[in-house]
């Protein structure tokens, strides 16, 4: 009992600051004029036409744009690669209290690619439409948020706002192909290690309604291959255990799971991201000619490739049973490997994921700053897909997923991306409340406490 009341006071006094440090906003920053617009608006639609689309992505030219951005808002610089050619660009506003952990908002710099005949805008001419439309390849993934984040620091530093704790925002390369040589790296580099960050903002996903969506997790990926094997034979002829018929016969039974999970996203009683998902990538089988392939000889060998998405609350011990047991038994002549296989705890075996309840007064903060700015939240989620926020919470750091993007259609990835100029504008107000109230956080002890007493 004395161990609960000491719990539900330390609870009342972390809400306490919480509001305080709220309250504290007495100054807000006057909304900006029509010509200062034209210039925010500007500024990202100069990122925006900088291709930095995968395979060949101008690093030079969008590393070259942050740092004079940054330049022009008096922030500390630092350019690191820890692979030749791909750069990534932090920036540090330093806080007034160096001894409290600091705070770090992340971006991508680097964007898939775009079929240009399937757009109705060049994909890199940030075009703006009589409805106030922005189409660009990056303007929902995820060029916004890291514009945003300038913006936020823009106006607060001509408020004269000075952070308690110190800011930084990362610019880095490749997350649209894993990240593996960019901010993977960095989350295990003495240099991460050196930035005392205590929490990280990522991207997140636009909303089709009017309430933000804020991630706490992230399904992790498997990339599977089944390969099956059988005695050839002539096209005509009927046999048991060929290799197609093999193969056949996992692909039906992973189908079968497939839409078992998918029944339940259509029935409402699961979100997309709590669900295991599995998407047959390619389909690889026939002996080859030169006109295309051979039709009279059944396969010796045939395989598929599959990406499987898990969620963080899912026995992935169970998933790898169904696998060797159900989809690829030896019995019949099937055999399996992972191209990649994501881990799905951090360094100390707990899952990755971030806490949303009174546990995490980050994620408290974050909620009260959103509708101070204005802003709805709908129910925290586990991201469908896989961002660089999960190298951060294999390093037991909390990380949460949140673009500011509400009554906007989901387009990542996808033909025509746009986002609206005026819900881009509102973005900034958003990340200016968060930015304030992060920074300006000051826990019970002034940081003496762990991260994990946090």
């Amino acid at each position: 009992m004395e161990k609960l009341c000491n719990f539900n006071h330390q609870f009342i006094i972390v809400h306490l600051l919480l509001f305080s440090s709220l309250l504290s906003f007495t100054n807000p920053t006057p909304s900006p004029t029509q010509d200062e617009q034209s210039q925010i608006i500007s500024r990202f639609q100069e990122y925006l036409r900088i291709n930095t689309s995968q395979p060949s992505p101008n690093y030079k030219k969008s590393t070259q744009f942050i740092l004079s951005l940054a330049e022009s808002l008096s922030l500390e610089t630092q350019v690191i690669e820890f692979v030749q050619g791909k750069p990534l660009v932090i920036l540090k506003w330093p806080g007034s209290d160096l001894s409290l952990p600091s705070i770090l908002l992340n971006s991508h710099t680097d964007v898939v690619p775009s079929e240009r005949s399937k757009w109705d805008y060049h994909p890199f001419g940030a075009h703006i439409d009589e409805n106030g439309n922005i189409f660009a390849r990056g303007s929902q993934d995820m060029k916004c948020v890291g514009m945003q984040y300038m913006e936020a620091v823009r106006r607060l530093k001509a408020s004269g706002f000075q952070p308690k704790r110190s800011l930084y925002l990362s610019f880095v390369p490749d997350e649209e192909i894993g990240g593996h040589d960019g901010l993977e790296k960095l989350a295990q580099s003495d240099v991460f290690k050196n930035m005392n960050v205590d929490i990280v903002l990522d991207e997140g996903l636009a909303s089709p309604n009017e309430s933000y969506r804020l991630f706490y997790g992230e399904r992790t990926p498997w990339w599977l291959v089944i390969k099956a094997t059988g005695a050839p034979g002539h096209g005509a002829k009927l046999y048991d255990n060929s290799a197609m018929e093999n193969l056949f016969k996992s692909i039906e039974s992973i189908r079968r799971f497939r839409a078992s999970q998918f029944d339940l996203v259509k029935a409402g009683l699961k979100g997309e991201g709590e669900v295991i998902s599995v998407n047959m990538a390619f389909l690889k089988a026939g002996t080859p000619s030169p006109t295309g392939f051979v039709m009279n000889l059944q396969p010796s060998e045939a395989e598929a490739g599959f990406d499987i998405r898990i969620p963080p609350t899912v026995n992935a011990e169970s998933l790898e049973k169904r696998i060797a047991e159900e989809w690829a038994p030896a019995s019949r002549n099937m055999s399996f490997e992972f191209k990649q296989k994501g881990s799905m705890q951090d360094y100390r075996g707990r899952p990755l994921i971030t806490a949303t309840d009174r546990s995490n007064p980050w994620w408290a903060l974050l909620v009260e700053a959103i509708k101070r700015a204005n802003g709805k939240i709908g129910k925290p989620e586990i991201f469908p897909a896989a961002t660089d926020s999960r190298y951060f919470r294999q390093q037991g750091l909390r990380a949460i997923g949140f673009s500011p993007m509400a009554n906007t259609p989901v387009l990542l990835h996808d033909h025509n991306e746009f986002l609206n100029q005026a819900e881009y504008l509102k973005g900034i107000d958003v990340y200016e409340s968060i930015i304030k109230a992060y920074t300006s956080y000051i826990p019970p002890g002034r940081g003496s406490l762990s991260r994990d007493e946090l």
